[in-house]
């Protein structure tokens, strides 16, 4: 079964983190939730909160397959700043594994310089973090191992790619068709 790792900092966006390891469960993928903060209590930055699977320090990302990072502010500057996960995202990265972003969290990616000639969405006003990356405004982005989404609004279509890229056309397809999407 393919491993997807969805981070959690403090100041997540609570509707696409949700959405995410929603849809992603659905499609039959194993979905870990992970937090950055040292405790398993993430709050959103809406005040929410959900508890994490795993802290950080316990998981194995040698099982994954692909890592994901839900926007929101402050979450996506404190993914931004946290050096064992950008350390993972570079070790994804050099590998050729999935990385996905949405909304504000494209920005790990350019500053990671992982977006240098991709073509690359984030929400309004985050586009000069995505460094060298050729910007456009579809609500989601694949280019190669990486996805970016622009928001909370994409948050489905954003999922739905995630689906399509592990699990196959069809099966994207087919929840797309459940959840009402198409």
């Amino acid at each position: 079964m393919k491993l997807v790792i969805v981070h959690l900092a403090e100041g997540f966006e609570e509707i696409e983190a949700v959405t995410i390891i929603d849809v992603l469960r659905r499609a039959g993928l194993t979905v870990k939730t992970v937090s950055i903060t040292g405790n398993y209590a993430v709050s959103g930055a809406h005040s929410i909160e959900i508890i994490a699977d795993q802290l950080f320090e316990e998981v194995d990302y040698d099982n994954g397959a692909m890592i994901v990072l839900p926007g929101g502010m402050p979450g996506a500057k404190n993914l931004n700043d946290h050096q064992g996960l950008t350390s993972q995202i570079m070790n994804y990265h050099n590998q050729g594994k999935y990385l996905a972003a949405i909304c504000a969290a494209p920005l790990v990616f350019g500053n990671l310089g992982i977006l240098k000639g991709k073509d690359a969405v984030c929400y309004p006003g985050f586009e000069s973090y995505l460094t060298d990356a050729k910007i456009n405004y579809n609500p989601v982005q694949k280019d190669g191992h990486v996805i970016t989404g622009r928001g909370v609004g994409t948050a489905l279509e954003f999922s739905l790619q995630i689906v399509h890229c592990l699990m196959g056309e069809e099966n994207a397809l087919t929840l797309s068709k459940a959840l009402l999407v198409t």
